[in-house]
Parts: structure tokens; C-alpha cells; sequence
């Protein structure tokens, strides 16, 4: 039987983009979540923190980036 893994490491991969003015460069995903962790930063580029957003709101491009399956 296979075991899960807990969260997949993205950081190395550099996937980042763009929604609500706000820049978001993800860190990691949780598959049984289906969660992501992300670093936000604003339009002037300065950091806010990290954030845990649903896979469901990130773009269609990500995504595919992400494969979650």
C-alpha cells in the first residue's frame, strides 16, 4: 500500500502568479488538503506573509504547473 505524502515541496520550481493586484509565489501543496501554501506580496512588492489558499482558487495555469493527481 502506498503512503501519502504529507505536502509536496514547490519552492524549487519557482511557479508564481498573479491575482487581485497581489503576487503570490507558492511554496507548497498539501494533496489530501488540497491546499497550497504561498508567499504574498503586494503590488509594491513588499512581503506580507505566508498564506494557505484553496487549490480551487488558484488560475487554470498553475494548475497544470501543480498536477495534483
Amino acid at each position: 500500500m502506498a503512503v501519502k505524502k504529507k505536502s509536496v515541496e514547490l519552492s524549487e520550481k519557482n511557479i508564481a502568479f498573479i491575482m487581485n493586484k497581489m503576487s503570490y509565489k507558492v511554496i507548497r501543496f498539501y494533496p489530501t488538503a488540497m491546499s497550497l501554501d504561498v508567499m504574498v506580496h503586494d503590488e509594491n512588492g513588499v512581503k506580507i506573509g505566508v498564506q494557505n489558499i484553496p487549490f480551487a482558487h488558484v488560475t487554470k495555469d498553475v494548475k497544470k504547473l501543480i498536477k495534483p493527481n
